[in-house]
C-alpha cells in the first residue's frame, strides 16, 4: 500500500472512514488483520536482533532507511497477526513520508478510529513502541 502520493492528513482522514464504515470491532480487527497480510514483506537478512523491537510482546523487526530526498522508507513485520496489522495501519500513514511530516502528524487518529480503547495493554505498550521508533528514525 503506497499511499505517500497522497497528503498525509487525506491518508489519515481515509483511515477514520474506513473505521467507520464497520459495525462493530469484530470487524474492525478483521480489517486490521487483512491489512497486515497486505504489508510488504521483510527480507530475511533484515530480521535480526539489531532489528528487534523492545517493548512489544510479540515479536516485531523495524528497520528504517532514510533517502536522499530526505523520505523515510519503513519495512517492519510481527509473527503475530494483529501486530502485523497495526504495523500495516501506521506505515501506511508514515511509510515514505519526510522527516518533517512524520513529526508533525499527530497519533490522535489511533484514538479517533478507537483503537485506544480495544487493545490490549500489552498490544498498547507496542503500538506505542512502534510510534516511538517511527517517531524517533525522523529525528534521527
Amino acid at each position: 500500500m503506497n499511499n505517500s502520493n497522497l497528503p498525509i492528513d487525506k491518508v489519515v482522514e481515509e483511515i477514520i472512514d474506513e473505521f467507520e464504515f464497520f459495525e462493530d470491532w469484530e470487524d474492525k480487527y478483521a480489517h486490521i488483520i487483512d491489512m497486515g497480510k497486505k504489508l510488504e514483506s521483510m527480507e530475511d537478512s533484515l530480521k535480526a536482533e539489531k532489528t528487534k523491537l523492545k517493548g512489544c510482546q510479540s515479536t516485531v523487526y523495524f528497520y528504517f532507511q532514510k533517502y536522499k530526498d530526505e523520505k523515510i522508507h519503513f519495512k517492519a513485520c510481527s509473527d503475530a497477526a494483529i501486530v502485523q496489522g497495526l504495523i500495516a495501519l501506521l506505515l501506511r500513514v508514515y511509510n515514505n513520508r519526510s522527516s518533517l511530516e512524520i513529526l508533525n502528524t499527530p497519533t490522535n487518529f489511533i484514538r479517533k478510529i478507537g483503537l485506544d480503547d480495544h487493545l490490549s495493554v500489552t498490544r498498547k505498550n507496542g503500538l506505542s513502541s512502534m510510534i516511538n521508533a517511527i517517531k524517533q528514525a525522523a529525528k534521527n
